[in-house]
């Protein structure tokens, strides 16, 4: 890795001034008193990241539950393990509850309680994210206790929460080009080191070492797919195929820096492209294009999936089994909303969505591209390089 990509690294600030935190809450508080709710409860390492700052891998540990509540009017308040209280101290958070967990006969459940039932009550109604898109991430037993143990009655926030992470600022946005640039020039690197008689899997791993020394912190997803001159799935690979003339193969990846994903894909050809492969190939291109030319704002994500299946259809797609053509993206890899029929979540500057159209183009084989776009107030820009309008060919 040359000098200027390590100095590219360190210029972007990492974690956040307390500022974006106050801002971020001051929404979610004005949020909910539209929706008549006296506080949020949040127990899911995205919530309890972007409205904290606490940021551990330690959560890939099932063990302990989590807990940061919202209240209408003041600053957030961490009900959380001890083993957290030393990094909880580091973020603007000043009100920390612990209890010494694993405690399974009360696994911070009274402590979370008493906290809840202190807070006053407007309108009796707790906020829990309970809809789409949404995961509890405690014990189903401890949260029917607490519902027992708080004199608010629950209500679902999972929307109102989507909708507050949808825009992302100026910070956040960095974060994810600064994810996307590292990915892109790795994927360029992949192409040319790759050649026939290689497998899935010794290229996809070249490709996380090459992640890992441009920068990137983390690839939790790296996944692959590969046929003759196309593939049936997009996510059960890497296997230990063996790479041959007229294969394409495509890995998509979700690379992280400092919290934040990049997630889309390139497809690589190996020696000779059928003619199918590369007509299926240019339709794709051309339908991000017309994704592209949709997303500004105002535009809804139902717009963007119209313009991208217009040219899906005309160019001859026998189907999508993917059900939608792009998402959301940030601090999870993929996040609310679709890139469907009838999702209508509307455009505006600071949302940064992927573009992701494929089409069977013969019964059986299939292509997909993803891009990451931002959008602005003069429309989208890119995050990730434009792939190439023509297939790259492996080594070359």
């Amino acid at each position: 890795m040359t000098d200027d990509r390590i100095d590219t690294v360190r210029q972007i600030q990492r974690g956040f001034e307390q500022i974006e935190f106050e801002q971020r809450t001051v929404r979610a508080q004005v949020a909910m008193r539209a929706a008549k709710l006296d506080a949020l409860l949040l127990t899911t390492e995205p919530e309890v990241r972007y409205f904290t700052g606490f940021h551990t891998q330690f959560f890939e540990s099932p063990t302990r539950p989590w807990f940061v509540v919202v209240p209408a009017t003041s600053r957030p308040i961490a009900v959380i393990p001890e083993i957290g209280a030393t990094g909880m101290q580091s973020t603007w958070i000043e009100d920390i509850r612990t209890w010494p967990s694993p405690r399974p006969e009360d696994d911070g459940i009274s402590l979370l309680a008493d906290a809840l039932n202190a807070l006053p009550s407007r309108f009796g109604h707790l906020g829990v994210a309970l809809g789409t898109q949404s995961v509890l991430r405690m014990p189903v037993a401890d949260y029917e206790s607490l519902a027992q143990r708080i004199a608010f009655t629950i209500s679902d926030c999972a929307l109102l929460l989507h909708q507050l992470r949808f825009v992302k600022s100026p910070a956040e946005i960095e974060k994810i080009a600064m994810a996307c640039e590292i990915t892109s020039n790795a994927f360029v690197e992949i192409a040319q080191t790759s050649s026939p008689g290689e497998s899935e899997i010794e290229i996809c791993r070249r490709m996380k070492i090459d992640l890992l020394q441009r920068g990137a912190d983390s690839i939790p997803y790296l996944v692959a797919g590969s046929g003759l001159g196309g593939y049936s799935s997009i996510i059960m690979g890497p296997t230990d195929r063996l790479l041959s003339d007229g294969d394409v193969l495509i890995i998509d990846t979700g690379t992280t820096y400092d919290g934040y994903f990049c997630d889309f894909d390139r497809n690589l050809a190996f020696g000779r492209i059928p003619n199918d492969t590369r007509k299926a190939h240019e339709v794709i291109f051309h339908a991000t294009d017309a994704g592209f030319a949709a997303a500004h704002p105002g535009a809804t994500t139902s717009d963007v999936w119209a313009a991208m299946w217009r040219e899906l259809d005309e160019g001859g797609a026998l189907g999508n089994s993917v059900g939608r053509m792009g998402h959301g993206l940030g601090m999870q890899l993929t996040e609310w909303p679709s890139v469907k029929p009838g999702d209508n979540a509307v455009l505006e500057p600071g949302v940064v969505l992927t573009l992701e159209p494929g089409m069977e183009f013969t019964p059986g084989k299939q292509l997909v591209h993803e891009e990451n776009i931002v959008i602005t107030e003069d429309g989208a820009q890119y995050l990730s390089h434009r792939a190439p309008q023509e297939i790259p060919i492996a080594g070359i």
